[in-house]
């Protein structure tokens, strides 16, 4: 009944075109003469072939499309040629009148098909009509509910169907059935049709568009029983089949005893969400049944688990009968849900869709694939191809220039301001959605966004001079702009951070050590692992005053106070600090250490208090690279498979406490939660060396990479000595780094070239990272009042040019391509290239 797809091609195959003059400037289309074309088809191998005429007028546009077609056809196991017709070699496709406008299909040297090239149209229907001759037993062609009938009453009890409806046959759609059929024709047996009275006649309600069902005939074996069928509700793309058979191969219910964080399956490997029916003992064969109810209803859609509450470690809210997680690595939802219509709706309501349709009145062709893939911009084709997922932008309040002033004052708000057009804002639009699913019924912050492309006098106003931006505004206080990461949970961190006013004014001595244990604010610890207290006499008006400033700049990246009374030498004394003083409790390690702040201006205490928030020993990942590489000093990596060796790390420390490693900036990697760790190594080693290793790579100066002798444990007394040879010379480098640069593709793309020249008009003030700009905005003279209105202040160019630093490097990071059939999220794609990043930060 159904051959193989495998042997199909293995025969060969030509499909031979009689074509007229066309002086082809295609280099991907091999030209033969007739007689060396057909000396090379061969039993086994498959080739399509292009006749041409030398006085036949031209037929551009249909080489054009057939040179689309190589090399689709080519991963197919069909290769290409143009065949020049010549008069010393007769050929009876050559010369032909009536031939002249048709294709033939081969295989070997026998004729298989012939097509007239008006039904050869484009790419796809190329790529479609071949396909569909070719796999005859993997695709059955109906035209009658009869013949659908018989066909499933024959595979009952043997094997599943993927019944299609196109509108045409050499459509995109046509196309993608085919590709699908000719992966799975093996394993489904695969059906067609065209005619809208057979697909109206199974119950589809809207026949204008093309359709997928799964008939799940294999578990039938009462031939008067029908198959059950399940519709593919997302358009008709070669993926979208692909995930789709896909979870129709896994289970339609699994029972798990975990915690449902942990759990993982297939679905949400493709992008499906996971639906936990909560189950006891005691009620057991009833939640079954509704589990596998909900389960054929969400075919497709999620995956449907029973979770067993009587074996679980962890604790579910008693009242919650439904968890639903949305996808890997977010929290789950814990839910009351009587009814299996609300799971349902709840499932499809909180799901990234897909557009099922396309406006056929819309006869602007998309731009061709294989041209995307050879795009300039990274960030904007990988939007580009993500454009068709669905936000819950309903979770955000959308502004206007009419509510924008009257919201930002009502109540505590977030603004998002970004431009649809531009392929970083539409990114980070993505995860600023993200942000409002994670704070959602739990924040008394407003998230709002505005479109600067719609409303560019209410941006211009607030001092919005780059996309995207986010702004905190606060009843009483100026709009703070954030000026981290573009990612959900940084963004979190800052809000998070921005719930209290900084510096914290303590005013006893027993709410200082309160303060500086962290049970003050335990709850934001998580958040900032460091607090900062500053010490002042009562008569240190302008130290306090700079300390305060400070204090602002940093508002939701570090935690600071401030104590000025009296009895504040009980602390100096305490922590042996000379005032004006900084204590900096480190709560992870659990101790308080103090640093004199004489004669300190903001700008260096801010300076002070980023360098003191940086790890002595840190463990290096894709997030906080940027942050140890703006040291401008070799690092000294310890790279390790799983986590440190305590001996080791004590080694570190100690060098580091007695200040041997000051010229260095001591770090490690774990190869399993940095797997670009291994690239890196086999970089330096050609193959993988044994670890754990330690090496030294000079970045910034010259390039040499030297490693501790393998043959030497790695303790406090060999590794000064070894130190000390890199340091004199004695040593010799493993490699040796390129000093070439990573250009943007074209000048037009040069961003830091543009963000250097634009700040060398302005001036700007030195400023960590973390640091945000204090922007105010101008009152609106035609609109009501803001209170929170003050005049505008420099944008801090260094910022903008740091962050425009890095998307130039992403967005000329040449790896992304392989990633976008996949069509992820626009913020995971960019960071998937982050790593390789790293890997060349590394080398």
């Amino acid at each position: 009944m159904m051959s193989s797809s495998f042997n199909i091609f293995s025969v060969g195959i030509s499909f031979v075109m009689v074509c007229i003059f066309y002086k082809s400037s295609v280099d991907s289309l091999p030209e033969l003469s007739p007689q060396k074309y057909f000396s090379t088809l061969q039993s086994g191998k498959a080739s399509l072939a292009y006749f041409c005429q030398a006085d036949s007028p031209s037929t551009s546009i249909f080489l054009e499309e057939l040179n689309k077609a190589v090399k689709p056809l080519q991963d197919y196991g069909i290769s290409v040629a143009k065949v020049n017709c010549v008069k010393e070699e007769a050929s009876r496709y050559c010369g032909k009148e009536k031939d002249l406008m048709k294709a033939y299909l081969f295989r070997g040297n026998i004729l298989l098909r012939e097509f007239p090239t008006d039904t050869l149209f484009d790419v796809n229907a190329i790529i479609a009509h071949v396909l569909f001759a070719l796999l005859f037993n993997e695709v059955k062609y109906v035209t009658t509910l009869e013949r659908l009938q018989n066909i499933e009453d024959t595979l009952k009890g043997k094997a599943n169907i993927a019944f299609a409806y196109v509108r045409a046959i050499g459509t995109p759609e046509h196309r993608a059935v085919m590709e699908a059929a000719f992966v799975y024709g093996t394993t489904y047996q695969f059906v067609l049709t065209t005619e809208i009275a057979l697909l109206g006649s199974i119950g589809t309600e809207d026949i204008e568009y093309a359709h997928l069902y799964f008939f799940h005939c294999k578990p039938v074996l009462d031939l008067t029983q029908q198959c059950r069928r399940t519709l593919m509700e997302q358009p008709l793309t070669t993926l979208n089949i692909y995930r789709f058979i896909k979870s129709m191969e896994a289970p339609l219910l699994t029972e798990v005893a975990e915690d449902p964080q942990q759990v993982s399956t297939v679905h949400l490997q493709l992008g499906l969400p996971l639906v936990f029916i909560v189950s006891q003992q005691a009620t057991y064969e009833a939640d079954r049944r509704t589990a596998e109810w909900i389960g054929w209803r969400l075919l497709g859609k999620a995956g449907v688990l029973l979770l067993l509450r009587d074996s679980l470690e962890v604790d579910i809210p008693q009242q919650a009968n439904v968890v639903f997680k949305r996808e890997e690595g977010m929290p789950v939802e814990y839910l009351v849900l009587h009814d299996i219509d609300l799971v349902i709706s709840h499932v499809e309501n909180n799901m990234y869709t897909e557009e099922v349709r396309e406006d056929e009145d819309n006869d602007i062709e998309e731009p061709d694939m294989d041209t995307l893939g050879i795009q300039d911009d990274e960030v904007a084709e990988t939007v580009y191809r993500d454009r068709k997922r669905q936000l819950p932008l309903e979770l955000t309040v959308e502004l206007t220039e009419e509510t924008f002033n009257a919201t930002v004052t009502a109540s505590d708000s977030i603004v998002l301001f970004y431009a649809g057009w531009q392929a970083v804002s539409m990114a980070f639009l993505q995860s600023y959605i993200d942000l409002a699913i994670k704070l959602k019924g739990t924040s008394t912050m407003l998230l709002a966004r505005i479109n600067c492309a719609d409303w560019s006098d209410v941006c211009t106003k607030q001092n919005v001079t780059e996309f995207p931006v986010v702004k905190m505004y606060k009843e009483g206080e100026n709009p703070v702009s954030y000026a981290g990461m573009l990612g959900t949970e940084d963004l979190l961190r800052f809000i998070q951070l921005s719930r209290i006013s900084c510096p914290v004014n303590i005013t006893s001595v027993q709410e200082a050590e309160e303060y500086l244990s962290g049970e003050l604010y335990k709850d934001l610890i998580s958040y900032s692992s460091v607090s900062v207290l500053g010490l002042f006499s009562p008569t240190m008006t302008t130290a306090k005053e700079d300390f305060t400033e400070a204090g602002k700049y940093l508002k939701g990246c570090v935690i600071t106070g401030i104590y000025s009374e009296e009895d504040v030498s009980i602390l100096s004394n305490k922590y042996t600090a000379t005032l004006p003083a900084l204590l900096l409790a480190r709560h992870k390690e659990d101790k308080v250490e103090s640093l004199p702040l004489a004669n300190t201006h903001a700008q260096d205490i801010v300076q002070i208090i980023t360098n003191s928030l940086l790890e002595t020993f840190p463990e290096i990942t894709v997030e906080n690279l940027p942050t140890y590489l703006r040291l401008q000093k070799p690092l000294l990596v310890l790279f390790s498979d799983g986590s440190i060796n305590p001996q080791y790390k004590k080694a570190m420390l100690t060098l580091i406490k007695e200040k041997h490693l000051d010229s260095l900036t001591p770090c490690w990697l774990n190869l399993k939660t940095t797997p670009v760790g291994r690239g890196v190594l086999q970089m330096y080693f050609d193959v993988l060396p044994p670890l754990p290793l330690l090496v030294v790579v000079n970045l910034h100066s010259g390039g040499q990479v030297f490693a501790f002798p393998s043959d030497q444990a790695i303790t406090e007394q060999n590794l000064l000595l070894w130190l000390k040879k890199v340091e004199a010379g004695l040593e010799s480098p493993i490699t040796i780094l390129p000093a070439q640069e990573w250009k943007p593709p074209l000048p037009a793309y040069n961003f830091l070239h543009m963000m250097d020249a634009a700040a060398s008009q302005h001036s700007s003030r030195k400023s960590p990272e973390c640091v945000k700009e204090t922007d105010v905005q101008e009152n609106d003279k035609e609109q009501h009042e803001d209170k929170s209105a003050i005049k505008k202040e420099p944008t801090e160019t260094l910022r903008i040019k740091h962050w425009n630093r890095s998307l130039s490097v992403i967005s000329s990071c040449p790896f992304l391509r392989a990633s976008k059939a996949l069509s992820l999220p626009q913020v995971v794609v960019v960071f998937l290239c982050v790593p390789l990043i790293l890997k060349r930060l590394f080398g």
